[in-house]
């Protein structure tokens, strides 16, 4: 499994076994790859498959409960798996190093940027303290931080997402290794930065001759940015071969499952899972059920002991409305404002921000609705968030969570009626028949997402505000959460404001398309158009930035 370049590192027969309260079970069974000097080898997968376990084996990082079984890892003449603690500690940032998923919890807090990219590199290089900082500047600068030098003290709360995964490519590379392992480097970004950070990744890779093994589950990432793919499902290797051929002639059938799940303008009116032409949309007589006026929402900012409290403008001028039935996606890069208007909407922000203009749901003010009127808005206009995990209470049976906000926002429901509904939403969305006696932690993340999904569908909404609902899933996952959301669309004329940075889930589902830009729309119209002939420069150069399988 190598390619006809010279390897970097051989794995060979790699297991790795983990501990359970079930027992012993093998994460990574007989796993063979090889990454060759300069070029990109992708490990792909969804969650659970084996990835990341092999990331840290590499690295000899592993859980307590996980142990290397069998197999080697050679790396130039040494087999790490054989290595003792102290002399990995010399191999680990020297000759292989790693991004981690998540920068916020990976970066020291209490260190500045500096002195961590600067520790790296005395501990591998040694000298005088001058010299490290200067390299540690000249790291900084390299991966985009701007005024590097004057950061250098800087705090990482004080970096943006996009710069703390900079910070992190500084830190990983800082003492030149030969080998990169990227476990799902760009998952939390938006599309803009995503494509700064690869296209950074790939112009250090050429001017260092890095080999970069890259783990993840965006495979239109893995199609723009490898040379070389191998797909793992259960622990094992299923197919591998050169990226050209995996994506245009897959062989074994899970890949191609994978890849007809994938949402695409292509497969628009069709079921990502089985094929199955959709319900068509009858939207020309539709009902306008949400119309937004000129929307402005500021966040407080509290003053010192002397000082006025103050506001930052975060949503300016914005006018919006959306169509029974239909499906509208807010676009724009992080920071532009597309959740602060989803929670404008639904009155969370009351006590953080200022928020004025006009916000009308079927013929209600929104923005001043007290009491019993608050609560019928807040029953018809429901959300979806994007982590399932954070979004349901550990504490609580899901017959509980469905439960409270009936009995909070529908007081005409009688308890055997909630109890009834609760029932039939499970059926509705597809989950087993003890779903309600059960905790959200003994779901996978799809089963949860439906569980938040049938939560929002409780109190009979008309409009979901879904704020990126299928980011935190796996490809196949995403598809069925996509057919669900289709297929109550078209039973229940639900309206859906789709926020997300996901272009494949806009191209599949979206009917009109509006873009957002420093807190206000700069162009909005029908999905076709604003995708395939933008107007405006921002709406050009956030397209250009998406990755794309074909």
């Amino acid at each position: 499994m190598t390619s006809s370049t010279a390897s970097l590192v051989d794995v060979r027969g790699l297991q790795v076994s983990v501990q359970s309260e079930n027992g012993v079970h093998l994460a990574v069974k007989h796993l063979s790859l090889a990454v060759a000097r300069g070029q990109t080898f992708a490990l792909v997968g969804e969650s659970g498959c084996g990835k990341s376990m092999t990331a840290m084996a590499l690295m000899r990082l592993l859980p307590e409960v996980a142990s290397i079984e069998a197999g080697e890892v050679i790396l130039g003449h040494e087999d790490l798996p054989r290595l003792s603690e102290q002399a990995m500690q010399n191999v680990r940032g020297a000759k292989i190093s790693m991004i981690f998923q998540e920068p916020a919890t990976s970066l020291n807090p209490v260190m500045s940027i500096g002195q961590q990219v600067a520790e790296v590199i005395a501990r591998h290089e040694g000298g005088r303290r001058v010299a490290h900082k200067q390299k540690a500047i000249s790291w900084l600068d390299r991966v985009g931080i701007v005024n590097a030098s004057e950061r250098y003290d800087d705090f990482p709360f004080q970096f943006s997402g996009g710069q703390k995964q900079r910070i992190m490519i500084a830190l990983a590379l800082a003492a030149e290794p030969q080998l990169l392992v990227a476990d799902e480097p760009t998952t939390a970004l938006d599309v803009t930065v995503q494509a700064q950070v690869l296209q950074l990744l790939a112009d250090i890779q050429q001017e260092m001759g890095l080999g970069i093994l890259l783990i993840t589950h965006d495979l239109a990432v893995v199609r723009q940015h490898a040379n070389y793919v191998a797909l793992m499902r259960s622990g094992e290797i299923v197919e591998s071969g050169p990226a050209e051929s995996f994506f245009s002639a897959p062989t074994h059938p899970y890949a191609k499952e994978l890849l007809a799940a994938i949402p695409t303008f292509a497969r628009r009116g069709y079921s990502l899972t089985s094929g199955q032409c959709l319900p068509a949309k009858h939207l020309e007589h539709a009902k306008k059920v949400l119309n937004i006026s000129n929307l402005q929402v500021s966040y407080k900012q509290r003053g010192g002991l002397f000082k006025k409290t103050s506001s930052v403008a975060i949503v300016k001028d914005f006018s919006l409305h959306l169509y029974a039935g239909e499906t509208l996606a807010l676009l724009g890069s992080s920071g532009c404002g597309k959740s602060t208007v989803a929670r404008s909407l639904l009155r969370l922000l009351d006590k953080q921000a200022v928020v004025a203009g006009q916000v009308d749901f079927l013929g209600q003010d929104v923005l001043k609705a007290r009491g019993k009127d608050l609560h019928a808005i807040r029953s018809g206009l429901q959300i979806v968030f994007q982590d399932p995990y954070a979004s349901l209470d550990p504490r609580m049976m899901v017959g509980e969570i469905l439960d409270e906000g009936m009995a909070a926002l529908r007081t005409d429901f009688s308890r055997s009626e909630r109890q009834a509904r609760a029932k039939r939403l499970i059926e509705q969305v597809g989950l087993p028949n003890n779903t309600l006696i059960r905790y959200p932690h003994e779901f996978s993340g799809g089963q949860r997402q439906r569980i938040a999904i049938a939560r929002a569908l409780a109190v009979e909404p008309k409009v979901l505000i879904c704020d990126e609902p299928t980011s935190a899933l796996d490809v196949s996952v995403q598809a069925q959460i996509l057919d669900l959301l289709q297929q109550l669309q078209a039973d229940l004329g639900l309206a859906y404001l789709l926020i997300t940075h996901n272009f494949g889930v806009v191209e599949y589902m979206a009917d009109r398309v509006a873009i957002m830009d420093a807190g206000s729309i700069i162009e909005q119209g029908a999905a076709e158009n604003i995708l395939f002939h933008p107007q405006t420069e921002q709406t050009r150069r956030l397209l250009a930035a998406v990755p794309r399988i074909n």
